[in-house]
């Protein structure tokens, strides 16, 4: 590929979570902005995201599952660690992902944000599934969550 091609990949999962990659960031990294309706919606779709850049989830079977349970103060920080753990698990455990389920809530007596979530996949094979990237981390680089009018969007970068 050369300087001057620009590849957009736009999803549109269930309604109310997309994610868009962005070709600006450097070529060591892929960049995405990720959004929802609600704050689990977010974590679906940047977790899509994430899982988007490692492989195409349609070519990955459903004979692995992970119920994944983490608090944080921040809403911010909880996706990070959220991000880093799909990617943890891909390193720690060979796996690819064909799907997310995320919910997550807020503890305003513990002040804490909780996210109850399930992914679901196979073990690497590269002779049946599409891989795309090796993503090693979620990074702090232009790292973003906010809540605007109703819509929760954060910008990812992650290091492959």
């Amino acid at each position: 590929m050369s300087t001057g091609d620009i590849i957009l990949l736009s999803v549109v999962g269930d309604v109310g979570k997309t994610y868009r990659f962005l070709e600006e960031i450097a070529l060591a990294d892929v960049g995405f902005v990720a959004t929802g309706d609600s704050v689990s919606e977010l974590f679906v779709a940047a977790a899509s995201a994430v899982i988007e850049a490692m492989v195409n989830p349609v070519s990955v079977g459903t004979n692995w599952t992970r119920e994944v349970r983490l608090s944080q103060e921040q809403v911010d920080e909880l996706l990070f660690d959220w991000l880093n753990t799909i990617v943890f698990l891909k390193d720690a455990e060979a796996v690819v992902f064909r799907d997310v389920q995320a919910l997550v809530s807020y503890d305003s007596d513990a002040n804490l944000w909780h996210l109850s979530a399930t992914l679901i996949g196979d073990h690497i094979d590269a002779n049946r599934q599409e891989l795309r990237t090796d993503v090693k981390a979620v990074t702090k680089h232009l790292y973003e969550v906010k809540e605007k009018e109703g819509t929760w969007s954060a910008h990812v970068v992650v290091d492959v």
